[in-house]
């Protein structure tokens, strides 16, 4: 639900559903008597796997894969225990650790839970089920009692009936004040820590790991046994889970698929749901979220497909597409004019120009390609929105007053994101799954074999020129959202899962 944009009153019915889910999946059987009542509860209490079934039958709708319960016995087994999950996406890391501190809790094991993630807003949000299951699931009231604490009882901050406390913060926030009738954190919960935009700074990294192990795990009691557990992806070859992997006594490192190309949790996760997933995003991104693997630089477009085109009548219209650079010289950045177009389910590269010129060269650019699509097909004109826009229109006007006719150009208005990401999901897939080109014609154009070069040397965090791969991904999205433009719009209400934790 964090990647949503929701409105309050989204979020509030949200968790009411959520509650509602945990409250009736959860009846009990008020006939029992209190010694078939305590039988009941030892007898699960024996057994984690069938305790989680129990009390939390709404989360148990796929048996457990057998790296879930070694993981869950190395926790009980282990009161002083440090470890690292770095599970892949869809292997529920945050709700089976979030089953197993219930069950430590609800057991007495552990007292004073601190939950961390990147933002005090994530974390609030990931400490949320525990507040919520803790004040509806019917069973664990049953068994165990109320739980829900008139007076310490808010959202990111409780304490239970049964004296347990659980608190939310942000990376980087003081821990200080954790303490609980002196009772130093025993249970730390670090999850998903690390962030894309963090991980592209080593500096970061350096100081949230130092807060990691001077402020955050000096909270501990060294007399005490501590339980640490650290859920999230290696999104990065340095980040806070790198770091912890170095520290911690058991690391648990756990692939959508397994080392013999089969799904990891085959109860759950099919192969023919997996591949599915797959097929719709990058590469890079699958091998980061569901491989525990970033990729390295310049492996992103290994090779780029050249073919022959269709003539240019053959396609509905075309977007010529302009990275214009922020600076007039031969020394800077590139600039880049590509013209591209769909065909069917495929995307063009049809001409290139791609060159350290000035600004007068660049909109010559656009004259020739004018003069090469004629009246064949229409073209729309877009340059990428930069700082001195309105120093590129005077120069495209004076041109074009010069010429006797002008570049029906406008700039690309939409609030970009950052742009390796933007380059990478949405062009990847199309050139891995067959459905993006270059022109075979063009393959001896210096321009064109420029594009490549850039295309293949892309990747996070390099200094290597972006600026055609950066225009061929404006085109593109443009001929994508005119398309969508075309098509009719049916309004629907989206169901939000009570499945996600």
């Amino acid at each position: 639900m964090a990647s949503q944009k929701l409105s309050a009153k989204q979020i509030s019915q949200y968790w009411d559903e959520f509650r509602d889910n945990i409250r009736n999946s959860t009846p009990v059987d008020k006939s029992e008597t209190v010694a078939a009542s305590k039988k009941r509860i030892r007898s699960l209490e024996s057994d984690p796997e069938s305790w989680f079934k129990y009390y939390f039958p709404n989360f148990s709708y796929a048996e457990p894969a057998v790296f879930h319960k070694r993981a869950t016995r190395r926790i009980i087994d282990h009161a002083e225990w440090y470890e690292v999950r770095a599970w892949s996406r869809e292997l529920a890391k945050s709700t089976r650790t979030m089953m197993e501190v219930l069950y430590l809790t609800m057991r007495g094991k552990k007292k004073n839970v601190l939950l961390v993630s990147n933002s005090k807003d994530n974390a609030d949000e990931l400490l949320m089920p525990y507040k919520t299951i803790l004040e509806s699931n019917q069973r664990i009231i049953h068994d165990y009692g109320t739980q829900e604490n008139l007076g310490a009882w808010e959202s990111g901050k409780f304490i239970t009936k049964s004296n347990v406390s659980f608190r939310a913060i942000g990376a980087g926030q003081s821990p200080r004040g954790t303490k609980k009738n002196e009772a130093r954190p025993d249970v730390i919960l670090i999850d998903d820590i690390d962030t894309d935009q963090d991980c592209r700074n080593p500096e970061i990294i350096r100081q949230r790991w130092n807060w990691v192990e001077q402020a955050l795990i000096g909270t501990r009691s060294v007399s005490n046994p501590m339980l640490i557990i650290f859920c999230g992806n290696i999104i990065a070859k340095h980040c806070c889970i790198t770091e912890a992997i170095k520290k911690a006594d058991h690391v648990d490192v756990i692939n959508i698929r397994g080392t013999n190309g089969k799904s990891s949790w085959p109860e759950k996760n099919t192969e023919a749901q997996i591949d599915r997933v797959l097929s719709k995003i990058s590469y890079l991104s699958a091998q980061k979220e569901y491989f525990n693997n970033p990729v390295d630089e310049g492996s992103v477009f290994k090779e780029m497909a050249y073919k022959g085109l269709p003539a240019l009548n053959e396609y509905q219209f075309l977007v010529c597409y302009t990275d214009p650079s922020f600076k007039d010289s031969k020394k800077n950045d590139f600039k880049a004019t590509v013209l591209i177009g769909r065909w069917h389910d495929e995307f063009h590269v049809i001409k290139c120009f791609l060159d350290q010129t000035s600004t007068a060269n660049m909109v010559e650019w656009h004259y020739y390609i004018m003069d090469f699509v004629g009246d064949k097909v229409p073209v729309y004109y877009y340059m990428e929105k930069v700082f001195i826009q309105d120093i590129l229109m005077d120069e495209f006007n004076k041109i074009g007053k010069q010429k006797g006719r002008i570049i029906p150009i406008k700039g690309d208005e939409r609030a970009k994101p950052d742009k390796f990401t933007r380059i990478e999901s949405l062009l990847e897939p199309l050139n891995r799954n067959g459905n993006f080109f270059l022109n075979d014609a063009e393959k001896d154009n210096p321009n064109m074999q420029r594009l490549e070069d850039q295309f293949k040397a892309l990747a996070p965090g390099s200094r290597a020129h972006d600026d055609g791969p950066d225009a061929v991904e404006g085109a593109v999205w443009i001929i994508n959202n005119k398309i969508r433009e075309m098509q009719p719009i049916i309004l629907g209400k989206r169901k939000h899962s009570l499945k996600r934790f």
